[in-house]
């Protein structure tokens, strides 16, 4: 088989050092072609070395001296900025894309791999749920095809697979319930975003790790999952399975349930994605069914965690209302984590901004730019 040659947009965050420690792991499956990040430049610098990176993106155009002094008497090229990540993931020499780029910034470069044709193993979520809609018609239109990274969807895929084309009654994404399962609502009120941190089954970003203290990483996926497989709102349904043994399942008509298991560890779904049809080994924990004891499965409670219902609001209305909430979230979140509001009020400027949206039904790529414009400006505003 010839060496799939890989671009990994984001390959300084969690999800893009992990696809490198699966690429680590097969050499002689995986070439790099490109490597970008928005500011970490001596971890770039070293991944670009240790890889052979034939081209490197530096978001932060500050920083691409520093960079290309590093690399480019190596022979790697060094670019920067955003568009000429998506001048070079549309290239020849692309064949799949890791989009593991955090929040809005993501999407131009995902559709620039889509609209050349690419294979794109997603991570950002943020990307469908903002775009949903148009990302999957610029996907059908140009015969791409989008691989799911985030363990969830990659557990209904790993099911869908077995479904010989049988009508799915219903899916289930599991969630871990996050730092604050058990903490009642006052004590949570009260929680400092290092305690929001500190997840106790996976090692993620920063604000992928709020988002799952505050459930609105779940609302997300509940969008993602809409988009990626096509299944409407009340037809997915969000479980709390806190040893994250179970990474979703899938429910058929006769009531029969196919899940996917394994141990919480990103490389497994990043491998699956990297190697699709093939699994690939990743040389982590495998699962010991007699040392699990028990798994256990509750409701969320959207009192305390009134973020998922938001996402659930936004999906059923449609339109750029899913790009509003996500906007108004990121400001929200990298507020929070920078002590500036308590924690309830990450869902208290995500409703406000979500109720006051300048609602567009059928909204262009050109609409999405500027709902995401709009709403963080808003959402600054309810900045104390």
């Amino acid at each position: 088989m010839e060496k799939r040659r890989t671009a990994i947009l984001g390959s300084t965050g969690s999800i893009g050092t992990q696809t490198l420690d699966v690429i680590r792991r097969h050499p002689e499956m995986f070439e790099v072609e490109l490597l970008s990040a928005r500011r970490s430049v001596d971890l770039l610098i070293s991944q670009a070395i240790e890889f052979n990176a034939a081209n490197v993106v530096i978001c932060d155009e500050s920083r691409y001296r520093e960079v290309a002094d590093a690399l480019q008497p190596r022979g790697i090229k060094v670019w920067a900025g955003i568009d000429s990540i998506c001048d070079l993931v549309r290239q020849p020499s692309v064949d799949i894309v890791v989009g593991a780029m955090v929040g809005f910034s993501g999407l131009r470069p995902t559709l620039a791999a889509l609209e050349a044709g690419k294979v794109v193993a997603l991570a950002n979520k943020e990307t469908l749920v903002a775009a949903g809609g148009i990302v999957t018609e610029t996907m059908r239109r140009h015969g791409a095809a989008i691989l799911p990274v985030d363990s969830e969807h990659s557990a209904i895929f790993q099911c869908l697979l077995s479904a010989q084309g049988n009508e799915v009654e219903r899916i289930h994404l599991t969630a871990s319930g996050g730092p604050f399962r058990e903490w009642d609502r006052n004590r949570i009120a009260s929680a400092k975003a290092a305690q929001a941190l500190r997840h106790p089954n996976w090692s993620m970003g920063a604000k992928v790790t709020i988002d799952s203290a505050t459930m609105m990483n779940k609302g997300f996926e509940v969008i993602e999952a809409h988009w990626l497989f096509d299944i409407a709102p009340e037809r997915i349904n969000v479980v709390v399975h806190p040893e994250s043994l179970i990474h979703s399942m899938v429910e058929f008509t006769d009531g029969a349930v196919i899940a996917q298991m394994g141990c919480p560890d990103m490389r497994q779904p990043i491998a699956f994605a990297l190697g699709f049809p093939h699994r690939l080994t990743t040389g982590g924990r495998k699962m010991d069914f007699s040392s699990i004891g028990r798994m256990s499965f509750e409701a969320p409670d959207l009192r305390r965690f009134p973020c998922l219902q938001l996402a659930y609001e936004a999906l059923k209305m449609g339109g750029n209302a899913p790009c509003a909430l996500n906007a108004a979230n990121e400001i929200a979140v990298a507020a929070y984590l920078k002590d500036m509001i308590s924690f309830y009020d990450i869902a208290r400027i995500d409703e406000k901004c979500l109720r006051g949206l300048n609602f567009a039904k059928n909204p262009t790529l050109d609409d999405i730019f500027e709902t995401n414009r709009e709403i963080a400006s808003i959402a600054d505003g309810y900045i104390d």
